[in-house]
């Protein structure tokens, strides 16, 4: 079935094994934590490996945008905005079926 590989850790596995046996390696990914080298012609052509869960901070995140992006927004920017969400945020007051 599979053959553990020196190169990444990951068990080698044929490609015809992996096509026919696709749900039961995905399941042992998932549940065993263990990635697989898929092989065709004993020479590696893919790897199924767990996804790594990753927690990024909002220091993080913010670093992820240019410098130029995360300056303030200047005024009239600001003032749009407010205005946009006041309209937005109007009170509707329904039409009176009574005034004509």
């Amino acid at each position: 079935m599979s053959k553990p590989s020196s190169a990444s850790g990951a068990r080698a596995v044929s490609a015809t094994y992996a096509a026919r046996n696709f749900a039961s390696l995905v399941n042992r990914v998932r549940e065993e934590r263990t990635a697989y080298l898929v092989e065709r012609n004993g020479k590696p052509v893919a790897e199924i490996r767990p996804v790594e869960d990753r927690v990024v901070t909002v220091r993080e995140f913010v670093a992820l945008f240019p410098a130029e992006a995360r300056r303030p927004a200047d005024e009239e920017y600001l003032r749009a905005v407010e205005e946009g969400i006041a309209f937005l945020n109007r009170a509707e007051i329904p039409a009176s079926p009574w005034d004509s």
